[in-house]
């Protein structure tokens, strides 16, 4: 993850940040039109890592939110990498920031003060790494209530989507060959690039059917790599990737609206629509697991409790069901970067390279042509060794 530059212009003093602003109530479209320096207007309540790290990638200049950072609902860890990176952060500056602020517009940000013009337009609360810690604290405590909320969503889900779960009832039919085969499914979460890269030698041997989810399809052509299938919502995924070949499955609503679908046809690409209350993560796996994939590799998915909650959704106990569902046949990614590194060690290059020198040093010495020249080396060598007797 890249630390972000902080550019100030000339008349800022030391401690402001000015910038243009770049505005949209949903942060990850946002983020696909953030340049260097520029000012991240969010409307995000429990910014989550994801997020965060994305605006940290972007190289904002600061991030003003119109909703708290942090609720307190539960500790979710945006703020966190926001501040640890040294991104200037002010929360809680209400809804009307989005009718005070316009795409384009050049703003100064000192403190919790944001000015347009030399005019103060909103104040909120300026986030530091001890702020930041005292309300994750706070959140801690009230952890229980929202495993409570967890585990009612979780048995509503159940409810809800049990013949999808159990039957695979609503479950698209695809042209894409998945019986037998591995798939490898991409979500742009946590730590997707490393894992993503250390998995090049499993893609190269096994050619998995490739799953993007959403911007999980971007990851993979960035990678090098061209999707096999596309599966989401498509609020996050780019038009040239949507064009790229591959059979695309839109995400929709439980009664079948799928507002993704109007961008897909605006394009001229085909899609089937997958009705289902889950995460478009999860109606990727449960797709490729009904119909026969062998093995499920994931990488960047949510998989412990931690995640669920920052991701801040009801839907993310739809995750905690479909691991159940799928089994065994799941393999999660998360953290082979870190379990598991291609490059060598210093140590063992350097033996890798005095041991090539030594075996060419004894094929030289056991060859005809080895012996000559080492015979006039020697005699050279002699003959410098006379020399400086001589001299001395």
């Amino acid at each position: 993850m890249r630390l972000p530059t902080l550019r100030r212009s000339r008349g800022v003093e030391p401690g402001a940040v000015a910038g243009t602003v770049r505005l949209d109530r949903r942060t990850k479209r946002l983020v696909g039109r953030l340049r260097p320096g520029d000012i991240a207007v969010i409307d995000h309540l429990d910014l989550d890592r994801v997020a965060a790290e994305s605006l940290v990638n972007a190289e904002v200049g600061a991030v003003l939110n119109a909703q708290p950072s942090i609720s307190g609902r539960y500790p979710n860890l945006g703020p966190e990498v926001l501040v640890r990176a040294g991104v200037p952060l002010v929360d809680n500056l209400g809804e009307s920031l989005f009718d005070v602020l316009r795409e384009g517009d050049h703003v100064r940000v000192e403190g919790a003060i944001v000015e347009r013009d030399g005019e103060q337009v909103a104040r909120g609360v300026r986030q530091d790494a001890e702020r930041v810690a005292a309300a994750m604290a706070a959140a801690r405590e009230g952890l229980s209530a929202q495993l409570e909320a967890f585990v009612a969503n979780t048995m509503e889900y159940l409810k809800q989507e049990r013949d999808l779960l159990l039957d695979g009832v609503g479950v698209p039919d695809i042209q894409t060959e998945i019986a037998g085969r591995h798939c490898l499914v991409v979500v742009r979460g946590y730590d997707y690039e490393a894992d993503l890269d250390v998995l090049r030698p499993y893609i190269r041997e096994f050619k998995p059917v490739l799953i993007g989810v959403d911007g999980g399809a971007d990851a993979l052509v960035e990678a090098g790599y061209t999707p096999d299938l596309i599966i989401g919502d498509m609020d996050s995924v780019t038009d040239e990737v949507l064009r790229c070949g591959a059979e695309v499955v839109v995400h929709a609503y439980p009664d079948g609206r799928a507002p993704g679908l109007a961008r897909v046809n605006r394009l001229g690409v085909a899609a089937q629509v997958f009705p289902a209350a889950a995460t478009s993560e999860d109606i990727a796996l449960l797709l490729a697991d009904e119909k026969g994939a062998s093995l499920l590799v994931a990488v960047g998915t949510h998989f412990n409790l931690v995640e669920f909650l920052d991701k801040g959704r009801d839907g993310m106990s739809s995750t905690f069901l479909t691991r159940l569902r799928i089994g065994g046949k799941l393999v999660d990614a998360k953290g082979v970067s870190r379990l598991y590194r291609q490059g060598l060690p210093g140590s063992s290059l350097l033996l890798l390279v005095l041991s090539a020198v030594a075996a060419m040093a004894a094929a030289v010495a056991v060859s005809t042509a080895g012996k000559a020249f080492l015979g006039v080396l020697a005699e050279w060598w002699d003959n410098l060794i006379f020399q400086l007797q001589q001299l001395l």
